[in-house]
């Protein structure tokens, strides 16, 4: 029987890329590190790394996420580390293992779980194995751990002579069909989640790997830690993956392409929305549903900043909907004090730890909204649907519901001030962010919303 980790359903992850968050110890910095807050390019450094999280820990903590994920931390010659060296080390300018231990460790002393990036898709070109084959073609004892079509290994009319991820040639195929390969990568992921005890993986490139290989994986990943959580990256329909033999969730893509297209434009109208956010929760089943790990932005698309024309109402109205919904919500770093950047590498700036350049009023929005999906089970757990979305309307309310408590979201997705109006009998309603009290007239609700505005009610269910 498919069980989640129960305490994913209560996790609100924050994604970090580890190179651009903070600069915790100069000493490890690689050759030729730029100054904090420059421009980011596809191969340049500014000196992130592991004690510069543990650093912000408290920030982190303030903000009031539960959970990080780190895109990968293994030994890698660049900024992003997708292509992997070796992976039994952390990479040197990120730290070492006991440098992780200790930052995991210092993260459950707070209640944070940490999930990290396994990249066995691929590996990197400087990777020992496929340094082997090179030197050694087809006499090489690693020569089936990837798909060689043609010795010598190398580039021949422009195009490499193995299976890569993309077309990137630094980036050479596994074949996880070959049982060493298997065992090898197996035993990495077993090994951190033992030694280091981190709570799951999120696994790159989900897609292109096997289907077997991923039902080993759960066996071996659970067997070491029953309550890990595994993550796939795949971008489209994922229902393959997630029938209980293989992840536990998936990065919600689809999610995040629906909600952006909806609250990035008055343009858009609730009935298509509803419809699209329905097909969304038909595609998985129930378990699946409430721990799928919705995002509105990562370090492969451009910020939500950016995705909105640079509207803080819009993304509001994002973040309120992503906090407010189903699933594991996750959160970018730098989105909550206002980060803009297009597509990468300009998504993956710099956290800027100056608050005089913070957003400070967004990030007390972003700090308020967590506060309320953590301080109220029903956000997390309740049911979810759509109370009003019509034809022509670009005003939705939809609601959560449990044993316990009716919550209910009223949002304005146009730019004129709004009245939308709904039945609702009972006389027991307030303002979830105020507290005040909010009543109908005559049976029916009648809320005011600001251009691109919303209002969260909430009222407690009485058991008779």
């Amino acid at each position: 029987m498919y069980v989640a980790p129960e305490w994913a359903k209560s996790a609100i992850f924050y994604q970090i890329f580890p190179e651009r968050f903070a600069n915790g110890d100069p000493s490890n910095d690689p050759e030729g590190t730029e100054p904090w807050g420059g421009q980011p390019t596809a191969d340049n450094f500014f000196g992130g790394d592991l004690q510069g999280i543990i650093d912000h820990l408290d920030y982190i903590e303030n903000l009031g996420v539960n959970a990080l994920y780190l895109t990968p931390i293994f030994k890698s010659p660049s900024n992003h580390k997708y292509d992997t060296i070796d992976y039994m080390q952390v990479d040197p300018h990120f730290g070492d293992s006991e440098l992780l231990k200790k930052l995991v460790k210092a993260c459950h002393d707070r209640g944070i779980r940490v999930i990290l990036d396994a990249v066995f898709n691929h590996s990197g070109e400087l990777f020992p194995p496929f340094q082997d084959v090179k030197k050694n073609g087809k006499n090489s004892k690693y020569a089936d751990w990837f798909h060689i079509h043609e010795f010598p290994v190398g580039v021949k009319d422009g195009r490499p002579t193995y299976d890569t991820f993309g077309f990137f040639e630094h980036m050479p195929k596994f074949n996880t069909a070959n049982p060493e390969v298997k065992k090898y990568l197996l035993g990495v992921a077993e090994y951190w989640i033992r030694e280091i005890g981190i709570d799951g993986w999120r696994l790159d490139v989900a897609n292109e790997v096997d289907h077997q290989f991923w039902r080993d994986f759960r066996k071996t990943v659970k067997a070491a830690n029953p309550d890990a959580y595994i993550v796939g990256e795949v971008w489209n329909d994922s229902q393959k993956w997630s029938l209980g033999d293989q992840f536990d969730s998936v990065m919600n893509y689809p999610f995040a392409n629906k909600v952006l297209e909806y609250f990035a434009s008055s343009d858009s109208r609730g009935y298509s929305f509803s419809n699209s956010m329905g097909n969304l929760l038909m595609r998985y089943p129930q378990q699946t549903n409430e721990v799928i790990f919705n995002l509105l932005c990562s370090h492969d698309t451009p910020r939500i900043m950016t995705c909105v024309g640079e509207d803080k109402r819009r993304l509001k109205l994002c973040v309120v909907f992503l906090l407010t919904y189903m699933g594991t919500p996750c959160i970018f770093y730098g989105d909550e004090i206002g980060l803009s950047g297009g597509g990468d590498p300009d998504c993956r700036k710099c956290m800027e730890w100056d608050e005089a350049k913070q957003d400070r009023e967004l990030y007390d929005f972003y700090k308020l909204i967590i506060g309320l999906r953590q301080k109220y089970p029903v956000l997390r757990h309740g049911d979810f649907r759509f109370l009003k979305a019509d034809q022509g309307d670009p005003r939705i309310i939809y609601e959560r519901m449990d044993g316990k408590m009716h919550f209910t979201v009223w949002m304005n997705n146009s730019e004129e001030e709004t009245v939308l109006s709904h039945p609702m009998e009972t006389m027991d309603w307030r303002d979830a962010l105020s507290q005040e009290p909010v009543q109908p007239e005559d049976g029916i609700m009648n809320i005011k919303l600001d251009p691109l505005g919303y209002r969260i009610l909430y009222r407690s269910i009485q058991k008779k």
